[in-house]
């Protein structure tokens, strides 16, 4: 007969995050590009990223979707915002909340066992991720945190990306860590939009509040008003570049500003450099997978500097944006600041 391990005893090997100033890549990502396969993709990708960040006229939209934060990726984005390889931020909600503010508020995800018994841990109050635990209990503080931030603002429509601001202003004075993306990007001016914000714990928060608001103004998020301040970024750029990781909405959302300022009257270029870092591929037609020569077709990407590399996150993304920061490009780049061009 075997015994459930106690709370304390699952939640106790907390996840690092990997420090990509700590080692220089370069060597490994130069001779993979002597290789073939994703090796070759990879080292092209990190090329590419690095054409970006010493393009001065071009500027930087990163996309992030799936569980990368409490993987181990979290320190790595924000290098990317504090070196200014970065202006812009499109993320799923549960990246950016679930996963960075929960950690900012003190909190910390857990090395766990992929084939762990579920219903155990359900009992105990415990979230798996793959491999990877987060206490249920601590996700809660995290949701009436939320709560307690939409309390004490102005009850209107917000943009995800002004409501994200007003996490940023909380984190100022009552985060347990200064390694935050939501902190290192509201110091910054790096706006992030999470264009399906309610899809996570803000959402609860949110509920919530909104449910003990009955019949009295609310604060609500306005989807639509986070499209229109993200194409204003796009259009104090003179050029674009996208670095994704993941696929879905926070894809989709970014490449379509490009349409969205020629509905407007205000017509760009195509983003003039795109890479992706993804699992899923284009057999079964759908947004995750579809490859960026095919977002070409729609007048959003150009196909001359793209670059498509199929491999896990933790792996690749290290690799990549640890190649472009020791290269350095990113030290003769402006500071956008495009949180100004949202108001």
């Amino acid at each position: 007969m075997t015994t459930t391990p106690s709370k304390s005893a699952l939640l106790h090997d907390t996840i690092q995050h990997i420090d990509i100033k700590a080692f220089d890549v370069r060597p490994v990502v130069q001779a993979m590009g002597h290789m073939a396969f994703q090796a070759r993709n990879l080292s092209r990708a990190a090329t590419l990223y690095d054409a970006m960040l010493r393009d001065e006229k071009c500027g930087v939209i990163l996309c992030l979707a799936g569980s990368l934060f409490s993987a181990g990726l979290k320190q790595v984005v924000v290098d990317m915002v504090r070196h200014r390889m970065v202006d812009a931020i499109v993320s799923t909600g549960a990246l950016i909340v679930d996963q960075d503010f929960f950690e900012a508020l003190g909190f910390h995800h857990y090395k766990g066992r992929a084939d762990a018994d579920d219903n155990a841990l359900r009992e105990l109050s415990i979230d798996r991720i793959y491999d990877t635990y987060i206490d249920e209990d601590q996700l809660r503080v995290c949701d009436a945190t939320i709560a307690a931030i939409a309390a004490e603002l102005e009850p209107r429509p917000y943009s995800s990306r002004e409501f994200i601001t007003e996490m940023g202003r909380y984190l100022e004075t009552h985060a347990k860590t200064q390694d935050s993306v939501v902190l290192a990007a509201h110091r910054a001016g790096v706006p992030i939009f999470c264009p399906a914000f309610s899809d996570c714990s803000a959402g609860f928060g949110l509920v919530h509040h909104q449910w003990h608001r009955t019949g009295k103004p609310q604060v609500s998020i306005d989807s639509a008003r986070d499209f229109l301040e993200l194409t204003k970024c796009r259009l104090a750029m003179e050029d674009s570049g996208l670095f994704m990781v993941g696929g879905g909405v926070p894809k989709n959302f970014a490449q379509d500003i490009v349409v969205a300022a020629d509905f407007v009257d205000r017509p760009v270029s195509m983003h003039k450099y795109a890479v992706q870092l993804t699992v899923a591929d284009e057999r079964d037609g759908a947004l995750s997978g579809s490859t960026l020569r095919e977002a070409s077709s729609w007048g959003k990407v150009s196909t001359v500097h793209e670059q498509m590399v199929y491999g896990e996150a933790t792996v690749t993304m290290p690799l990549v944006v640890g190649a472009a920061f020791h290269e350095r490009g990113w030290t003769h780049r402006p500071e956008r600041r495009l949180v100004d061009a949202c108001r």
